[in-house]
C-alpha cells in the first residue's frame, strides 16, 4: 500500500514539467530518479549513524544553502526514505532519521565511495564530515590486516563521539558514547583521514595540535593501517 502510494506520487510529480524523470523502468534510473538530485545522498550519507537536527545538517553540509537542504528533505520524506520527528521536552525539536529502507541503501553508499576512491580526481583534501569518515572505515577497511583484533576505537569529533568495534574480521562503527574504548582519537575529521589514508604520523599530528591520541598508542598506530587505498585506475 506504501509503495503504491509513492508510485501515485511519483506519477503525478512527472506531469509537473518542472520535474525530471529518466522514464526508465530500470531499478538505477528509478533510483535516480528518487534520489539523483544534487545533495540528496549526501544528506542520507549525514543520517546514516542516526537522526540529526535541521542545524547539524547544515552543518555537516557547509555548501548546501538552506533552500536546497529544506527542498532535499521534503523529497526525501515524500519517498519515504526518511522521517521527521519532534523530540519530547526539554528539546522539543525536530530531528530527521532515516527510515528502515532509507538506511538500507549504506551498501551502495560503500560501493560508490569505493569505486570513486580509484578516481585520479579524487581530492582526499577537501573537507570531510565524521558520518563520511565512518563510513569510510567500514568501506576501506582490510580484514586480513587486523588478524587477532578485538578493539574498540573512539573517536571524539567536534561535538560527536563514535565508536568503531574492530571484532572477528570485521568493523562496526556507531555514534555512541566512548565507554570502554581502547584508544581515542580526538580531533578533526580531515586530520584523522590524513593520519589513516594520507600517512601522516601521529606524532607530527600530535605537535602540530591537529590530533591528539588518548590511550593504547600502538593500538592507535596499528589501526591506521588496517584502511589501505585501492589503487587509481
Amino acid at each position: 500500500m506504501k509503495l503504491e502510494k509513492i508510485t501515485k506520487r511519483l506519477r503525478a510529480a512527472r506531469k509537473d514539467p518542472t520535474a525530471r524523470s529518466y522514464d526508465d523502468a530500470c531499478g538505477t534510473a528509478h533510483a535516480l530518479d528518487l534520489i539523483g538530485e544534487r545533495w540528496a545522498l549526501l544528506v542520507m550519507r549525514e543520517l546514516m549513524f542516526g537522526p540529526k537536527r535541521f542545524s547539524d545538517l547544515r552543518a555537516d553540509l557547509p555548501g548546501i544553502s538552506a533552500n536546497v537542504l529544506t527542498q532535499r528533505l521534503e523529497r526525501l520524506e515524500e519517498i519515504g526514505a526518511l522521517r521527521r520527528r519532534k523530540l519530547p521536552p526539554p528539546a522539543a525539536s525536530h530531528v530527521y532519521e532515516l527510515t528502515p529502507w532509507g538506511y538500507e541503501i549504506e551498501p551502495a553508499l560503500g560501493v560508490l565511495g569505493r569505486w570513486a576512491a580509484r578516481s585520479p580526481r579524487h581530492d582526499p583534501t577537501l573537507p570531510l564530515s565524521a558520518a563520511s569518515l565512518m563510513l569510510s572505515f567500514k568501506t576501506m577497511f582490510d580484514a586480513s590486516r587486523a588478524k587477532g583484533l578485538n578493539a574498540r576505537i573512539g573517536f571524539r569529533i567536534g561535538d560527536e563521539t563514535f565508536l568503531v568495534h574492530i571484532h572477528g574480521g570485521a568493523c562496526d562503527a556507531a555514534r555512541q558514547s566512548l565507554d570502554g574504548a581502547d584508544v581515542i582519537f580526538a580531533g578533526p575529521a580531515t586530520a584523522i583521514a590524513a593520519a589513516v589514508y594520507g600517512g601522516a604520523p601521529l606524532g607530527a599530528l600530535e605537535a602540530k595540535k591537529a590530533l591528539a591520541i588518548e590511550g593504547d598508542r600502538a593500538l592507535a598506530e596499528r589501526f591506521t593501517g588496517l584502511f589501505p587505498l585501492p589503487p587509481k585506475a
